[in-house]
C-alpha cells in the first residue's frame, strides 16, 4: 500500500505533467500543499522530496518549488558501437555530417558546444589492470564535455584514455584542438592502423559528487550512472578505457540484443 507522501507525489506528478503548473512556474506554498492533502508539512516535504530526486522540480531560494524545465533527454543505446564503426573509414566530408552525440540527442552539429581537455598522465592500479600494463605506463587522458547550446550543463562528461605510444603514432591525435575529432575515437584508432573488435560496457550507479552536482546541474537526490566502456582490438588487445559519467534525470540506456534464431 502506498504511503501517504507517495500519494501525494503521484497527484503532484500527474498534475504538473498534464500542464497545471509549466516549466518554470512556482508551486503553491508548502504550507498551502500541505493544508490542501490534510496532511502534515514533514510529509508534505517527503512528497516534495521525490518529485526533486526526479528532477521534476527544483527548490530555487526565494521562491519555493518551481517546476523544471525539462532538459533534453538522451538515449544511449549499445548500437552506437556499430553506427560508429561503419562511419570510421567513410571520407572526411562524410564523418563531418553528423556525430555520436547528435545521433543520441536528435540535434544537429550547429546546435553542440563541445570542449575537450588532454593531458598526459601515468596509469593507476586500475587503469593498469584495465589496459593490462604496469602501473605507471604513460597514457593520453581526452576529458570530452558537449552541452546542447540552450543549456549550461552538459550532457555528460567522458574521460577516455589511449596508451600514449598508441596516440602518439599519429601526432593529430596528441592536439585538442583538432577535436571534435569527425568520427570519433573508431576513426582516430583506424589513423593508426587499429580496428576496434568489440566494445564492452560496464554500468554502475552511485550518488554524485559535489563537483558532480554542480557541473551537471543534478538536483538533490539525482543519481549517476558511470558506464566504463573499454574498446578491444582485432588482436584482444585493450585499446581504450573511457568512464563517461552520466545524469540519472536525462539519460537512458537503452540495449538491442539480436538473438539467433532457431
Amino acid at each position: 500500500m502506498a504511503k501517504a507522501y507517495e500519494r501525494i507525489a503521484d497527484d503532484l506528478r500527474q498534475r504538473i505533467r498534464a500542464g497545471e503548473w509549466g516549466p518554470g512556474e512556482r508551486l503553491p506554498a508548502e504550507t498551502k500543499l500541505a493544508e490542501d492533502f490534510r496532511k502534515s508539512l514533514p510529509t508534505l516535504r517527503q512528497a516534495l522530496g521525490v518529485l526533486q530526486a526526479e528532477g521534476l522540480i527544483e527548490k530555487q531560494h526565494g521562491r519555493g518549488n518551481v517546476v523544471r524545465k525539462a532538459r533534453r533527454p538522451v538515449t544511449r543505446t549499445n548500437e552506437r558501437h556499430q553506427w560508429e564503426k561503419d562511419r570510421a573509414r567513410q571520407t572526411l566530408e562524410e564523418r563531418q555530417q553528423t556525430g555520436a552525440t547528435e545521433r543520441d540527442t536528435g540535434l544537429t552539429i550547429s546546435d553542440l558546444v563541445f570542449s575537450a581537455e588532454f593531458k598526459e598522465i601515468e596509469a593507476d592500479e586500475d587503469l593498469a589492470e584495465a589496459f593490462g600494463v604496469p602501473v605507471g605506463t604513460r597514457l593520453l587522458e581526452r576529458v570530452y564535455r558537449t552541452r546542447y547550446r540552450e543549456e549550461d550543463s552538459p550532457f555528460n562528461v567522458s574521460r577516455s584514455r589511449l596508451l600514449y605510444e598508441t596516440a602518439a603514432a599519429n601526432p593529430d591525435l596528441l592536439d585538442p584542438d583538432n577535436e571534435p575529432w569527425p568520427g570519433g575515437t573508431q576513426n582516430q584508432l583506424h589513423t593508426v592502423g587499429i580496428e576496434v573488435d568489440r566494445v564492452v560496457e560496464r554500468v554502475t550507479a552511485r550518488p554524485p559528487t559535489f563537483e558532480e552536482t554542480e557541473e551537471l546541474e543534478l538536483t538533490a537526490g539525482v543519481a549517476v550512472m558511470v558506464l566504463r566502456k573499454t574498446s578491444i582490438d582485432t588482436d584482444g588487445r585493450v585499446v581504450e578505457v573511457a568512464d563517461v559519467t552520466l545524469p540519472g534525470d536525462r539519460t537512458v540506456l537503452e540495449f538491442t540484443t539480436p538473438l539467433v534464431r532457431w
